[in-house]
């Protein structure tokens, strides 16, 4: 009876004690996103997870809000942000979007436009799925784009600024995409012979980072954070 009685004024004082924190995600419907999104809301640590994007995800979760929207009408959902985090996992291909002004709003634009809004609203981390090698300065258009969302992020000077920097991302997509698929095989036996230095280059699936993302959340004692394949793996140990 004595440990049933001290179990419940435990859980009460976590209740009151402990701010459960809000989070919203852009890019929930993507590969990292929609890993992202299940971790969070099956974290004790969130009250509420929101999710913009620009169809319903048809999930049924009393933690969960969906707001339907993207860069042409985040500015109409500004009002409404109200959080402590914001996970950023937009991007697109050059496949998918081939005009380099549309892949550039879609990979830079809209990533920071996300932030600021963010920021506004009160949160004081955000966490950005980047890539290897990113660098502002780059003469490769897809580098030297993630290089100027970091840049620009980081600029906004939050509390708290954590990006991941992953290589090949790993696992099943939803989507066919059979060069990828051969080049995901092709890592898996690379993986093994990328040490030291060069296991910044290792490949990591969808869920394993996410999985990071959201276990980096529970320390947030730096005010800029780089995670490359090391430190997203040290993460995955927690």
């Amino acid at each position: 009876m004595g440990e049933i009685f001290a179990c419940r004024v435990d859980a009460r004082f976590l209740r009151d004690h402990i701010k459960m924190k809000k989070a919203i995600v852009f890019g929930a419907s993507g590969f990292v996103g929609s890993y992202l999104l299940r971790e969070l809301l099956s974290s004790a640590d969130y009250e509420q997870v929101t999710a913009v994007a620009r169809r319903d995800l048809n999930i049924s979760h009393p933690k969960f809000k969906t707001w339907i929207g993207d860069y042409n009408s985040l500015l109409a959902l500004k009002e409404k942000i109200c959080v402590d985090e914001i996970f950023i996992a937009l991007g697109s291909t050059t496949k998918k979007t081939p005009d380099k002004r549309e892949y550039h709003r879609i990979d830079h634009d809209y990533p920071v436009l996300a932030a600021k809004a963010a920021k506004e609203g009160g949160a004081q981390s955000v966490f950005l799925v980047s890539a290897i090698g990113a660098n502002a300065l780059s003469k490769v258009f897809y580098i030297r784009t993630k290089g100027e969302t970091e840049r620009d992020i980081i600029a906004l000077n939050f509390e708290h600024t954590y990006i991941f920097r992953p290589s090949m991302i790993m696992g099943d997509r939803a989507e066919n995409r059979p060069l990828e698929k051969t080049l995901i095989r092709v890592w898996s036996i690379l993986n093994f012979f990328l040490v030291g230095k060069a296991d910044q280059y290792r490949g990591m699936t969808a869920r394993d980072i996410a999985k990071a993302m959201k276990n980096s959340a529970a320390d947030l004692s730096q005010k800029l954070k780089i995670y490359c394949w090391r430190e997203m793996n040290d993460l995955l140990q927690r």
